[in-house]
């Protein structure tokens, strides 16, 4: 299967549906090697899964579905982000699902270890193609704006937008030259802390001045507060293995399993981490 992912952040699932599933489901049924489509949109996600017809070269059906969806990408809103494909075997759950738990780190302190330490190790077993996300708590600075203190400022969350874009970016500079020496230049135009969002400018009226603190709650939290995962009844983040279409799945699993150990034993203190369902186990019976 090729599975084609797009986000177009806010949009509600009849946006997503007409401009971006569609134009992209008809540019990519023209490919060679397709059994069949599907396709779900839902609220800011737009999905197409691409079945390919059995034994059907999956690296030139990549390529041609790249090359139709490039005919299209114009077409798409120009708020919308750039579609990513992902290649996998056709089957229902993921070769393998791990478990991470924590009673004394936050969600987000846990994702950000396994999205720093735990995945790129993961993600370099010879055979493993991707290591996905579930419940994820990636760090964000979120902003929880108040309608009735924008309405007495005279304030949108559009004009919010705007003064966040227009304070926080990163410059490039260049350098100066002299006859001996160059010196690069660097211009510290980011804002760093939660305290620095939060007395960020909105807006200046006659000498008046309305910070972002002012109109909303600023706080560090996460991305996204819509999924959240259990295993055995605890609060957890999940990571799903999946292998590469021309991988053995009991070669790839016993990889993984033999260096799990050590992925265990490097995490932090409090952090713990268990392999939750592993689909060779069943291969392995089922040989037996």
């Amino acid at each position: 299967m090729v599975t084609v992912t797009t986000l177009y952040y806010g949009a509600d699932p009849d946006v997503v549906a007409g401009f971006i599933t569609q134009p992209l489901e008809a540019a990519i049924a023209q490919a060679n090697g397709i059994d069949y489509i599907t396709s779900t949109s839902v609220n800011s996600v737009s999905t197409i899964t691409v079945n390919l017809r059995l034994n059907y070269d999956y690296n030139r059906a990549v390529t041609e579905i790249t090359s139709k969806m490039s005919s299209v990408l114009n077409r798409l809103p120009p708020q919308s982000q750039q579609p990513s494909l992902q290649v996998q075997v056709g089957q229902a759950v993921s070769a393998m699902y791990l478990g991470f738990r924590s009673d004394v780190l936050q969600p987000n302190q846990v994702t950000d270890y396994l999205v720093r330490v735990v995945q790129p190790k993961l993600q370099a077993v010879q055979g493993v193609q991707t290591v996905t996300f579930f419940g994820a708590r990636n760090f964000a600075l979120r902003a929880w704006l108040d309608p009735s203190k924008l309405a007495a400022y005279g304030l949108t969350a559009a004009d919010v937008n705007t003064a966040l874009a227009a304070n926080d970016y990163i410059s490039g500079l260049g350098n100066t030259k002299g006859q001996m020496v160059q010196v690069n230049m660097t211009a510290s135009t980011g804002l760093q802390s939660l305290e620095e969002f939060q007395q960020l400018v909105v807006k200046q009226q006659g000498g008046a001045v309305v910070r972002l603190a002012d109109i909303a709650t600023v706080v560090l939290g996460a991305e996204d507060y819509e999924t959240n995962i259990s295993f055995n009844g605890q609060s957890s983040i999940g990571l799903a293995i999946d292998i590469a279409p021309d991988a053995n799945l009991l070669d790839v699993m016993g990889r993984v399993q033999a260096g799990f150990p050590d992925i265990q034993s490097q995490l932090p203190e409090g952090l713990q981490g268990a392999i939750v369902y592993d689909s060779s186990k069943f291969v392995t019976s089922a040989i037996a």
